[in-house]
Order: structure tokens, then C-alpha cells, then sequence
């Protein structure tokens, strides 16, 4: 059983409803691949060495009691220069002091002007600058507060740092591969300043172990931890949090002494950060602990010129490096208190850096010291199949000096050859990404080789490619079974008071439509199923369905009115508060995709503006778009989205269905293609590419995963995917074929290239065959076999194509006419 501390499921994702749904049974959710990995850089984590000395030649043990004579004088002559965190400038390296003591709002990445990159930059051009339709009604307003936001929207809903502005400030942001949190005076070494915590491998809690396949069902990293705290003595009871420059990939946390003082300490936040730096703006400088000091040391020379360095052995055995500069050349001496508080003399001017010692690493962290990124300015670019992408760290601090930033295992297998040389032996666990390599650089470039380029609307093959061509017979036996689904009434079935449930239903009739024209060469039957599914998308693109969609620009997001018209905060899954919006919106892109493809009569401006406004709300590129956040769910540091809107959770976001992640891509895609943007076609291939190398390293795992715990990879998938844990279960129950299922639906084209062969046989085998799928109920049992069909497409044909079969054995979002024609298609 649980300890009491573990958020429930209810807790994080309030009032969801089963996948279960009004047709033939609905769900929700999807899946992934795996690609090749460079084994070479994941061998197992090295610990700091126990005979490690703290005496070692050059440092000065600090007392941990007697205040008295704790440092020694250093002359600091202010050399290279520092400078705040510089929110104005988009530029990477800055040689000149640049103090911005009122950070800018929506600085870092406003100011990754479009203009300056290049024409072949993929995320340079903005999809759209205009407002919403005015069919949209705008909310200035919302449900949830924007708690100690300075600037205005868009915010980023779903990203690492939103627990920050929820609720009341209090639950953790993992920054990988460290997880920091406000302190709020509370824990085992009260603080008011932000905590540090870094969990190892050995400190991982796992759940009881499955009868069936002896994994684990779930396994966490503890949280409470307080290894460091970084505060300021002028910190109390009246300390005011504020966040601001928020941005895709980073964000600002500032400390106020109280709600009408100027910021004490500045925290840049960016994924990935090798240290956790402080900006100190007059503050004096104080060090808590919940772990306790063994010994403290200072370096006698420092790591470099102006830059002073104390090294804190703690209790538990692990160690932490302390490094301080100031441009005005305030003096950093700490006098150790007690064995869980260090502060400093007196008011400190500059920055604090924090980093853990994975044990061979000091001098990399020594000379990486100094300089911290501040966001982070995402490109790419396409050559036919291959996709290039690239992170460049925007800094401060030394000019001279490299990043040191972590990067997670998919980032590591597809570097390309400059990057890789910069890896450095340092590495440190993630909570939920395997273990994290050390990059001195002040850029990543990273290649996905063979995007699926030549994937379309028919069965697709990642070896074959596309399988669109139907055998006679095949072709007589499923005409009949689409006409009689194309008889059905897409008007009614897609009339829902959900936008989950209805972008369903209309993608499972744009399906039947798509392969009635393509594969069964019947227009005629394609275009009596597409003249009722452009009426029936109609409702929607007119927002005149149960629960218009309005525009929220407080957030900056177009959202359900549900919760608006109900006050159920829960209600469409929690559309209203931005959870699953590129589930719920990705099957009305797709089933566009489709409608345009087959008549592109229909692309009329208010049509395309009307599905362009979906993409950009879950997919917007480009700060130019002042009305949607950049990439609301899709985070290109960790390789796959966050379904996980505005609610607080201690476990950080969520994601449950991998499947529908990839298919929301797919759809994004195929609208490119349809429309001819060839950039968002250029995108969608290029996350597609993405979410199959990562989904196959952290939700989908084949014997050999070495990335997740060996304790929890039987699982085959992960259930749910946090930030913080892995949970091998639903949020609407706990059968395996829902656990498993939600991470197959929907079958789609690109359902081979992110489920791979392997991966799907060592599923099978575990959980449904001899028999075991046959005794599934429902709609759960139609997406088992379609699944099967990735393997053994000929026991899924009989499966589908069998006279008694039930078509409650169909999801809701499912049609039989599809799962017959991906089974058959030739190449």
C-alpha cells in the first residue's frame, strides 16, 4: 500500500472519467519505437569514491560548530566579467556586464526573433499572427489563478517549472537532473529560500511486484529531501515567489523579501542545468541543510580567478560544490553556524552555484563553473529524410566558459559528431530518464537519420513503405462492411459534450472515408461518408457544439468551456485546464488532414484558420505568435509531450497514452501536407522521429531497456509517465488491457515506426496470448488484435473479418473498415 505522502491518482488528475466512452466503448491514449543506442556512454553510475578526502592539498576544512576563523582572506581581482541573468538579448554569449535587476517579462523568448534565423530553420515562421476567430469567445479570465506570474500571456501550461504558479507554490520542478522546490520554512532545515535535491539510484522505492510478470508496479523518487537550500538571511514569513521570462525550455524563480520588494535572489531555471545558480541581489547569502554537514571545506586558490570555491560533505556521504563570483567584488565567506546552516558575512552582490559531485567530475565542474545558461533557442532543419535539430543555450555569466548541461540518453544516441566529443565523463540519475551525461558545450545538435517522410494516409511500413494496394478479395470483403459504416450517423455520433470523445468519433469516420477513396478505389461511397463528415465537422469549426471552445487569454489558450459552464474542474478530462489538448484537438487535425486531402474545396480560409488555431495551441513554433505558448506539449528536452495541464502535483507532469502523443504529431504532419506548409510538415516528421527513439527508451520497454529500473521494465510499458515516477497503471482502472491498450490506440500509419516488431511480440507474449486477448471484453479487445497486426497481420485479419464478430468489440474512435484495410495492405 502506498504511503500517505504519494499524491493519488485522483489528486493529480481530479474528477477523470473512465476511457470508456458513449459509442463502442471509448479510450484514450497511444505509443511508441526504439532505435539504436550508443552503449558506450550509459555504462553504470559510478559513485563518489567512500576514501574521497576532504583534506586534500589546497582546501581548508571549515569548522561545522565554532564559527571562529572558518575562512581565509582572498584577493579576488575582478576579471572576466558576469552579469544578471540578461532577459533582453537573444544573443549566446555576452561580453560586457549587462545588470537587469527588473528582468524583463517575456524576454528569452520573445526575443528569439524569427528575423534572424535562417529561411531554413523549421521553427522560425509562425503558423499564424492573428487573433483566434471571433467565433472563439474570449475569457479574460480563469478558473485557475496566474499566482506570482509577472508579464503577460502566453504561459506555457504544461511546462516543467508550472508548479511555481499553482496552487501555493509548494510541490517540486525537475529540472533533470536535479529537482528544486520553494521551501516555504518548512522540512527538516526550514528555509525560505529554494531547495535542492538530486536522488540516486539506490534511493529509488518501488512498488509490490506483479503475480504475473514479477515487475514492480510502480517505482518513485522519494521527494521532502532538502540535500541544499539556497536563501538569503533577509528571508521570512513574508517571502513572495514570483516567476517570470517564461519560456519553452526555462524560467525565472525570484525571492522577494515581501510582495512589494524588488527581488533578493534570482533562480534561472533551464532543463538540463549542470549547476543551480543563484543571482543575489544585495541578499546575504544562506546554506541549509536537511542532511546535515560533515565537513566543510574552502579552496585555497579557488577553480579560477574570482571565483571562490567550498566544497560541502554531507551526512549521507555525498558531496556538493559551492562557487561563488561577484562583478562587484563582494567578498563570499561562509561561517558555518551548525551542522545544518552556513551563511555568509555579509550582503553578497553576484551569483551562487550549486552542483552535486558525481565523483570523477570536480575538475569538469570547476571549469565549467562561472557561467549558467538562461533559455535556450531551438532550430532545425531537413535534408529529405534526415531532420537536425538544435538546442543553443543562451548564457551568462563568463563569456569564456562552456556549459556544463545534462543531457538525457536519446539526446546522447542521436548527437552528432561535434556534440559527442563535448560529453564528458560526468553523470548524475534522472527520476524518470535513466541516468544523465555531462555535455560541456554551449550548444547541442542532435539528428534523427530517417524521418518518415514517406509515410501518408495508408498503412505505412518503416521498412516497406506505405501499404496502399488491396488484393481483389480483400477489396470485396471490406466494401460491404464500409458502406454499412458509412451509413452511420457521424452527426450524432460525434455530437458530444466532450471534445475527447467527439475529435474521435469524426477521425474514425474520416478513416473509413480516407480508405474508401484510397485503398477500396470506391469515390463514389468516399464521397457520400465525406459530404456527412464535413457537416458533422461543421458544428465544430462554427463552435456551436455542447461546449464551445473559447479563447483564454489570460493563459493564452483556447480551451473547453465546460468547467466555465458546469465549475466541474474535471470536466473533458480537464480540457478547460489545459490537460490532453493534443489528444483532443490532434484527432480534429487529422481528421481535417483527411477531409482536405479528398476535397480541397473545403480548405477555405475560415476552415484552415479554424484547424491552424488547434495546432497552435498544442504546437505554436515560434515566439511570434503572441496569442499561444511555444510547444504547449511537446518538450523537446525530453523527447515526447505532457498531457498534465494546471494542476499542482509533488510528482511533476504527466503523460499517460505515448500512442495518442505520436498520433497528435501525425496529424500535425499530415496537415502540413494537406495545406502545403511545408515547415509544419517538416515538424511533425521530425517529432514523430523524436517521440519513437525516446518512447522506446522511457514508456515502451523490450528485455533489453537499460535505460529504465531492470525492477520495473517487465512491465513492457509504463503505465503513466511522470516527471518524478512511473506508475504502471490508468487513470480509469487497472486491467492490463487498459494499462496496455492506452499505449496502442490509435492505429494509425505511423503506429509501426514508434511500436516496433520486437517490442509488440515481447508485449504479446507477456500478457495476451494463448488465448489470454480472446477473454478481454469490450472495445479493448478490437484494439489488442489491430495491435497484433504489427506482427502477425494475418491472425489479426481472421480476428477482424470473422462472421460472428461483435462491434462492441470496436473503441468508440475505431472502425472495422480501417483495422480490415491495415491488416490486408500490400505494398
Amino acid at each position: 500500500m502506498r504511503s500517505s505522502w504519494i499524491l493519488t491518482l485522483l489528486q493529480v488528475y481530479p474528477s477523470l472519467a473512465a476511457r470508456l466512452g458513449p459509442s463502442n466503448g471509448e479510450i484514450r491514449r497511444h505509443s511508441q519505437d526504439r532505435i539504436s543506442e550508443r552503449r558506450s556512454f550509459r555504462e553504470s553510475y559510478s559513485p563518489l569514491p567512500a576514501g574521497q578526502d576532504p583534506y586534500r592539498e589546497g582546501y581548508q576544512p571549515v569548522s561545522t560548530i565554532d564559527s571562529a576563523a572558518t575562512s581565509v582572506d582572498l584577493q579576488v581581482p575582478p576579471t572576466a566579467s558576469v552579469f544578471w541573468p540578461n532577459t533582453t538579448t537573444a544573443a549566446s554569449t555576452v561580453e560586457t556586464p549587462s545588470p537587469t535587476p527588473d528582468l524583463v517579462p517575456s524576454g528569452p523568448e520573445t526575443n528569439q526573433s524569427n528575423t534572424t534565423m535562417a529561411p531554413s530553420n523549421i521553427f522560425g515562421t509562425p503558423i499564424a499572427t492573428s487573433h483566434p476567430s471571433k467565433s472563439f469567445v474570449v475569457q479574460k479570465d480563469h478558473p485557475v489563478p496566474r499566482t506570482g506570474i509577472s508579464g503577460p500571456a502566453p504561459i506555457g501550461t504544461n511546462k516543467f517549472y508550472a508548479n511555481f504558479f499553482l496552487s501555493k507554490q509548494g510541490a517540486p520542478t525537475y529540472v533533470h537532473p536535479y529537482s528544486v522546490v520553494w521551501a516555504k520554512g518548512q522540512g527538516a532545515s526550514p528555509s525560505w529560500g529554494l531547495t535542492i535535491s538530486h536522488i540516486e539510484a539506490n534511493q529509488i522505492v518501488y512498488g509490490d511486484k506483479s503475480p504475473v510478470t514479477g515487475a514492480a508496479k510502480y517505482f518513485l523518487n522519494p521527494v521532502g529531501i532538502q540535500s541544499l537550500s539556497l536563501s538569503a538571511l533577509e528571508l521570512g514569513n513574508n517571502t513572495h515567489l514570483t516567476t517570470d521570462n517564461l519560456s519553452s525550455h526555462s524560467a525565472n524563480v525570484n525571492l522577494h523579501a515581501n510582495s512589494t520588494a524588488k527581488p533578493l535572489i534570482t533562480f534561472p531555471l533551464v532543463q538540463g542545468m549542470g549547476f543551480v545558480t543563484a543571482v543575489y541581489k544585495g541578499g546575504t547569502p544562506v546554506i541549509n541543510t536537511g542532511i546535515f554537514f560533515k565537513t566543510v571545506t574552502k579552496s585555497l586558490q579557488g577553480p579560477k580567478p574570482g571565483v571562490t570555491k567550498y566544497t560541502l560533505y554531507l551526512e549521507d556521504g555525498k558531496v556538493w560544490h559551492v562557487y561563488a563570483y561577484s562583478a562587484k567584488n563582494d567578498t563570499f565567506d561562509l561561517t558555518v553556524v551548525n551542522n545544518q546552516l552556513a551563511k555568509a558575512a555579509k550582503p553578497f552582490n553576484g551569483i551562487v552555484q550549486i552542483a552535486k559531485d558525481p565523483g570523477n567530475a570536480e575538475a569538469i565542474i570547476d571549469a565549467a563553473s562561472g557561467a549558467y545558461p538562461v533559455n535556450v533557442t531551438l532550430s532545425g532543419s531537413i535534408a529529405g529524410s534526415k531532420g537536425t535539430y538544435t538546442f543553443a543555450f543562451q548564457k551568462a555569466g563568463f563569456s569564456n566558459v562552456k556549459l556544463l548541461m545534462y543531457a538525457l540518453p536519446h539526446h546522447v544516441d542521436s548527437f552528432d559528431d561535434a556534440t559527442h566529443k563535448n560529453i564528458s565523463p560526468a553523470k548524475l540519475q534522472t527520476t524518470t530518464k535513466g541516468m544523465a551525461v555531462g555535455v560541456v558545450a554551449d550548444s547541442w545538435t542532435m539528428v534523427e537519420p530517417h524521418m518518415p517522410v514517406t509515410m501518408g494516409f495508408s498503412p505505412w511500413d518503416p521498412v516497406d513503405g506505405e501499404k496502399n494496394t488491396l488484393t481483389d478479395s480483400a477489396i470485396n470483403a471490406i466494401t460491404p462492411v464500409a458502406a454499412n459504416e458509412t451509413a452511420q450517423d457521424v452527426i450524432h455520433q460525434s455530437d458530444q459534450n466532450s471534445m475527447y470523445f467527439s475529435g474521435k468519433a469524426l477521425a474514425k469516420f474520416a478513416g473509413i472515408c480516407l480508405t474508401a477513396n484510397d485503398l477500396l478505389k470506391n469515390k463514389p461511397l468516399a464521397q457520400t461518408g465525406l459530404k456527412n463528415l464535413k457537416v458533422a465537422f461543421s458544428r465544430f469549426s462554427n463552435n456551436t457544439q455542447q461546449y464551445p471552445l473559447y479563447y483564454d487569454s489570460a493563459w493564452g489558450g483556447v480551451v473547453s468551456s465546460a468547467t466555465y459552464q458546469t465549475g466541474n474542474d474535471g470536466a473533458d478530462f480537464g480540457n478547460t485546464f489545459y490537460n490532453d489538448h493534443h489528444f483532443h484537438y490532434g484527432y480534429f487535425i487529422y481528421a481535417a488532414a483527411v477531409i482536405g486531402y479528398l476535397d480541397p474545396s473545403w480548405l477555405t480560409k475560415e476552415n484552415v484558420d479554424y484547424v491552424n488555431t488547434l495546432v497552435r495551441d498544442v504546437a505554436n513554433p515560434t515566439p511570434a505568435d503572441k496569442y499561444f505558448p511555444v510547444s504547449r506539449n511537446f518538450d523537446w528536452y525530453h523527447g515526447h509531450s505532457w498531457a498534465h495541464g494546471l494542476y499542482e502535483t509533488a510528482d511533476g507532469k504527466d503523460q499517460e497514452s505515448s500512442s495518442e502523443d505520436a498520433m497528435h504529431a501525425y496529424a500535425i504532419k499530415m496537415w502540413g501536407k494537406t495545406i502545403k506548409d511545408a515547415n509544419m510538415e517538416a515538424r511533425g516528421n521530425l517529432m514523430l522521429a523524436i517521440i519513437a527513439r525516446s518512447l522506446n527508451r522511457y514508456y515502451l520497454y523490450t528485455e533489453d531497456n537499460n535505460v529504465q529500473p531492470s525492477e520495473f521494465v517487465g512491465n513492457r510499458v509504463a503505465g503513466i509517465l511522470f516527471e518524478n515516477k512511473c506508475d504502471h497503471t490508468t487513470y480509469f482502472g487497472a486491467n492490463i488491457e487498459y494499462i496496455q491498450g492506452i499505449h496502442m490506440i490509435p492505429l494509425l500509419p505511423s503506429t509501426k515506426l514508434t511500436r516496433p516488431p520486437n517490442f509488440v511480440k515481447q508485449e504479446w507474449a507477456t500478457y495476451f496470448d494463448k488465448g489470454r486477448a480472446d477473454n478481454v471484453e469490450g472495445g479493448w479487445k478490437g484494439i489488442l488484435y489491430a495491435n497484433l497486426a504489427t506482427v502477425d497481420p494475418q491472425t489479426a485479419w481472421n480476428f477482424f473479418s470473422r462472421k460472428d464478430f461483435d462491434p462492441s468489440w470496436l473503441d468508440g474512435g475505431a472502425s472495422l473498415t480501417w483495422y480490415l484495410a491495415y491488416c490486408a495492405g500490400e505494398s
